[in-house]
């Protein structure tokens, strides 16, 4: 199977041009079985009051779970995951934000859960902020009883997103500790970097995957399209479920 994550940075790209047919290339020349998209807009104004959530997953032919971070009177901005693959929503939510500092976005998190081969398989994504003290504090509410620490967020278990935050990072080392970043299970070199998507020069981009996933590949695909489309480029795992998950 195939995961991508991608900040699609509400379908704007490096030359300042909304185009949501970019995005739609660019995942759909990769053929993914589930996509974690994050910076999305619904019904806003400065993207046309298109809802992009939609509109990707209707050219993909993939159901969309969408969760508004944010919402503004009938406008929204947040995430999604897209699959072709029978699924259900387990949980979409706020995770915690710091109070008393000017621009902060408030942030969510979503996870279904998806049936892969006869198996049930956790896919969580997310968008953390951008001071480390608040992306602390969502990166503990992640691993917490609501998330990856509920009952019911046993056996195969994938977090993907767009974290705003590097390995060498505590939150990062906290998302760790119970999670695999799916690079350095498989040993990747050079790490496969995602930020700006022009000249990629920062990993801020993860995937973080428990014992039973087998990482079979790894990509960030460095394609004129995807280097135009948005400010990140998207990355992708190639992965199979262990015998017995």
């Amino acid at each position: 199977m195939r995961l991508l994550t991608y900040n699609v940075h509400r379908c704007v790209g490096m030359d300042k041009r909304l185009d949501v047919e970019r995005i739609v290339g660019v995942i759909g020349d990769l053929d993914p079985d589930i996509v974690c998209l994050q910076e999305l807009d619904v019904g806003r104004a400065r993207t046309g009051g298109v809802d992009q959530a939609r509109a990707i997953a209707e050219r993909l032919s993939m159901s969309v779970r969408f969760h508004a971070a944010m919402t503004v009177e009938a406008e929204e901005y947040g995430d999604a995951i897209l699959t072709r693959l029978p699924e259900r929503l387990v949980r979409a939510g706020a995770l915690p934000t710091m109070r008393g500092i000017p621009g902060l976005e408030p942030r969510g998190a979503i996870w279904i859960r998806v049936e892969a081969g006869g198996a049930q398989l956790n896919v969580l994504t997310t968008h953390l902020g951008l001071v480390p003290k608040e992306q602390r504090l969502q990166a503990a509410a992640l691993v917490g009883k609501d998330w990856l620490g509920h009952a019911d967020c046993t056996g195969p278990t994938i977090l993907a997103g767009d974290f705003n935050a590097t390995s060498i990072t505590r939150p990062y080392q906290t998302l760790t500790r119970n999670l695999a970043d799916f690079q350095r299970r498989i040993g990747q070199r050079p790490t496969l970097k995602t930020f700006p998507s022009g000249f990629p020069a920062i990993r801020i981009d993860h995937v973080f995957v428990s014992p039973h996933i087998r990482v079979t590949g790894a990509q960030a695909p460095f394609s004129p399209l995807s280097r135009m489309a948005s400010d990140h480029l998207p990355l992708v795992m190639d992965f199979e479920l262990q015998p017995g998950a």
